[in-house]
């Protein structure tokens, strides 16, 4: 296969914030890329970021080591780790965890519940 004739395929993924008054409304935007075989799903979504649009929402931390459980996302419906995730030929949709609380874009609030900054001052409060 030459240069001109490089495989690609298209990232579906849903853009926007929290459906509220202030953010934009949930919609999908279509990126074509480069298909690498063995190129990971967070692997593309840097890609997006660094080539087409730089305001792709999307956490990680660890890049391909599986490490920090940052960078789960949904693949076509099912839920995974975008750095162990390998791209597919044709087109793939990617979405936010659907029971996370929703930032913008792919990025989704991560904090356990009980672990946030509000639940541990409540909690010293109730000691005291």
């Amino acid at each position: 296969m030459s240069e001109i004739e490089k495989a690609v395929m298209t990232l579906r993924v849903r853009r926007g914030g929290p459906e509220t008054a202030h953010s934009d409304a949930p919609h999908y935007d279509s990126f074509t890329l480069p298909y690498e075989p063995g190129a990971s799903v967070l692997d593309a979504l840097i890609w997006i970021r660094a080539a087409v649009d730089p305001s792709l929402a999307v956490r990680y931390a660890c890049v391909s080591a599986n490490a920090c459980k940052e960078c789960m996302v949904q693949v076509d419906g099912k839920t995974v780790y975008a750095c162990t995730e390998r791209l597919s030929a044709g087109t793939m949709t990617i979405e936010p965890l659907p029971n996370k609380i929703l930032i913008r874009d792919l990025a989704t609030d991560i904090v356990p519940p009980k672990e946030t900054l509000a639940a541990v001052a409540a909690a010293r409060a109730r000691k005291a």
